[in-house]
C-alpha cells in the first residue's frame, strides 16, 4: 500500500520562497547590466572643485583679490597698447574683433565751441567701423592738438564701440594787428590763435604795433578807469617799450615807460574834469612828471604844469 504524503506546510513555504528568489535573479541581473559604469575618478578635477569651494567660503578676501588682480592685468594690456598692437599686426584676428561689434560706430565731442565737428572729425582720422584697438587716440590728439582752437584734447576709447573727445579751447583775449596789416586773434598772453572769422571779435580789445604779448597789465588797468575805457579805441605798442592809448575821435595819449598806471589817472581827471577831449586836441603827451604837453589840430603845441591844464 502506498502512502501518498502531503508535503508540511512549512516546507511548502520554504518551497515558494525560493522559487520567488530564482524568479527575481534575472531581473536583478538585468537591471545591473543595464547601468553604466561610474567613470574613474579625475583627480585633478576634483583638486580643482575642491579649491574652488575652499576659496569660496573660506576665503572670500583672497578670492576678491585674485579677480581684482586678474581684472587689473587685462586692464594694463588694453591700456598699454598690447592688444591694440596685436590686433593691428594681425588682420584676421581684428577682422573678428570687428564682428564681434568692436568696431568704431560713435564718436563723442564734448568742450568744443569754436572748432567745427567736422574739423576734429579729420583731424581724428577714424573711419566708421574701424577696430577701436586699432585706433591710435595719442596721435589723434597730436592732430587734434595743430587745429587753431585747441589748447588741450582728450582723446578716449569707451569698449566696446565708441570714441570720447573733449576738447579744451584757447581763450581770446584782444584783437592783433600784426606789421603787415594782418589781423590776428589773441589769447592773454599774446600767443596766436587764428585769423579767421576776426570780424566776431570786434568787441575785444585793439592792439597795435610790434608787441602784444604784455597788453593785459594796461588793458586790465583800463578797465578800471570808466571814461578812459569809453574812449579808447586801440593799444598801440611802441617800440616794445611803451604804449599810446588810440582814442575813438584819432587822439593819441602817450603814456611813459614807466610807472604809467598813475597817468591813467591822470587822463581820468582830464576827461571828466576838464573836458579835454571837447577841445580841439590831437595829442596828449603824459610822460613829464611836472607838465603836460598838448598838440592842437592847427599843429600848435601848448604846454601846462601839472594841475593846470588847458
Amino acid at each position: 500500500m502506498t502512502i501518498d504524503r502531503q508535503p508540511s506546510r512549512a516546507c511548502a513555504k520554504a518551497t515558494r520562497g525560493a522559487a520567488a528568489r530564482a524568479s527575481r535573479k534575472p531581473d536583478a541581473g538585468r537591471r545591473a547590466s543595464s547601468r553604466r559604469a561610474p567613470p574613474p575618478p579625475n583627480i585633478f578635477r576634483r583638486a580643482w572643485e575642491n579649491m574652488q569651494g575652499w576659496l569660496l567660503l573660506r576665503r572670500p578676501l583672497m578670492s576678491l583679490t585674485a579677480l581684482l588682480m586678474i581684472a587689473a592685468f587685462v586692464t594694463a594690456l588694453f591700456v598699454g597698447g598690447t592688444v591694440t598692437r596685436s590686433l593691428a599686426s594681425n588682420p584676421i584676428l581684428a577682422g573678428i574683433v570687428d564682428g564681434a561689434g568692436f568696431g568704431i560706430s560713435n564718436v563723442h565731442l564734448y568742450g568744443n565751441k569754436r572748432t567745427p565737428p567736422e574739423s576734429i572729425l579729420a583731424a581724428l582720422g577714424f573711419e566708421p567701423g574701424q577696430s577701436i584697438f586699432d585706433a591710435d587716440v595719442h596721435a589723434a590728439r597730436a592732430r587734434l592738438m595743430k587745429l587753431d582752437w585747441v589748447a588741450d584734447a582728450d582723446v578716449r576709447r569707451r569698449y566696446p564701440d565708441d570714441i570720447s573727445v573733449r576738447v579744451f579751447e584757447k581763450l581770446p583775449f584782444a584783437l592783433w594787428q600784426a606789421p603787415d596789416g594782418k589781423l590776428w586773434v589773441v589769447q592773454r598772453d599774446g600767443s596766436l590763435i587764428t585769423t579767421t572769422g576776426v570780424s566776431e571779435f570786434k568787441h575785444l580789445p585793439l592792439l597795435v604795433g610790434d608787441g602784444g604779448s604784455n597788453a593785459a597789465d594796461i588793458v586790465d588797468a583800463v578797465a578800471q578807469h570808466r571814461a578812459v575805457l569809453a574812449r579808447v579805441r586801440a593799444y598801440q605798442r611802441v617800440s616794445d617799450r611803451r604804449w599810446n592809448l588810440i582814442l575813438d575821435d584819432g587822439v593819441v595819449v602817450k603814456l611813459p615807460e614807466l610807472k604809467w598806471q598813475p597817468e591813467l589817472d591822470t587822463l581820468e581827471r582830464l576827461i571828466i574834469d576838464k573836458g579835454i577831449l571837447e577841445r580841439d586836441v590831437v595829442e596828449i603827451d603824459l610822460r613829464s612828471p611836472t607838465q603836460y604837453f598838448f598838440v592842437l589840430k592847427s599843429g600848435e603845441k601848448k604846454n601846462e604844469p601839472r594841475g593846470n591844464a588847458a
